[in-house]
């Protein structure tokens, strides 16, 4: 069984300085934080103090998308960016990955070969490596166009997020289970986020009209966690990526949310970390042959 840590997204609590943010962060019994630092530069070296300080794990997070139509600007801007987040480590401790949404959905495959090329190029230089998250918007936008791109770059790797495909598709995917199995093959990280045909993220996972779409995600979660243990994984990572305004529906008129975003993601901690480590691993083995 992979020692299984969880990461704690930053989105929602940027209103928390970093002492008291790392603080809430431990105490709610995560592993670590990801964090998008490119927006507050000028944190940099509390966040890293702080992180330090209270003994947490950290991934960072790439979203560079205003150089998008300028595909020669946009690849400058790439690799200034990886080189930049790169920067933020200290002599015993640095990001254990980075997350990018890379390219535009619109990018041919020549194009993205080229982005690919970059992040493969800087992950070898700063010894840090790059992941790409399946994200509305990016090339890998959904579910009927990633299985190409897999076959022909095999060094890609994902961040997995089966939400923005559920909501592309207007479905559960139940027509495209290659393209769900090959993604779990190469899918080192999980953003445990709940999506539903209509929208990227249901109101509240735990609610009885989202039923449905919580046991579709949890069903390939599971399978993902299978093949990690399968394939002999020592360590997978999953961050419970309930978002705020405007992921986060709110009452019409005002910005007051429906529900409470960090309960949410601290609920989804919970129920993942007892179906991995307690309910479900006895039964693991008898779920290999999905794979």
């Amino acid at each position: 069984m992979p020692a299984i840590k969880f990461y704690c997204p930053r989105w929602g609590s940027e209103e928390l300085n970093w002492k008291d943010f790392a603080r809430k962060v431990k105490d709610a019994g995560y592993d670590g934080v990801e964090v998008y630092p490119l927006q507050v530069p000028h944190e940099k070296y509390e966040m890293l103090e702080q992180l330090r300080l209270h003994d947490l794990e950290f991934s960072l997070l790439h979203t560079e998308m205003k150089e998008g139509k300028d595909v020669k600007k946009y690849y400058a801007a790439l690799e200034r960016n990886l080189y930049e987040l790169a920067t933020y480590q200290t002599s015993d401790m640095k990001p254990q990955f980075i997350t990018s949404q890379t390219g535009r959905e619109y990018y041919t495959m020549e194009q993205m070969a080229e982005c690919f090329s970059i992040c493969d190029r800087m992950s070898t230089e700063t010894g840090i490596s790059t992941i790409h998250e399946t994200h509305r918007n990016k090339w890998s936008y959904a579910a009927h166009v990633v299985k190409a791109y897999l076959q022909k770059f095999p060094s890609v790797q994902l961040a997995l997020d089966f939400s923005h495909w559920v909501c592309v598709s207007e479905s559960y995917l139940e027509d495209q289970q290659d393209t769900i199995d090959a993604a779990i093959q190469r899918s080192v990280h999980l953003h445990a986020r709940v999506g539903h045909i209509e929208g990227a993220q249901v109101t509240d996972p735990r609610a009885p009209e989202n039923a449905e779409a919580l046991q579709h995600h949890l069903g390939w979660w599971d399978k993902w966690m299978t093949y990690l243990v399968k394939t002999n994984a020592e360590k997978c990572t999953i961050t419970p990526e309930f978002g705020s305004y405007p992921y986060m529906s709110f009452k019409p008129f005002t910005k007051e949310p429906l529900a409470d975003q960090w309960e949410i993601n601290c609920w989804m901690k919970g129920l993942l970390k007892n179906r991995y480590t307690q309910t479900l691993n006895p039964e693991l083995e008898k779920l290999e042959s999905i794979i």
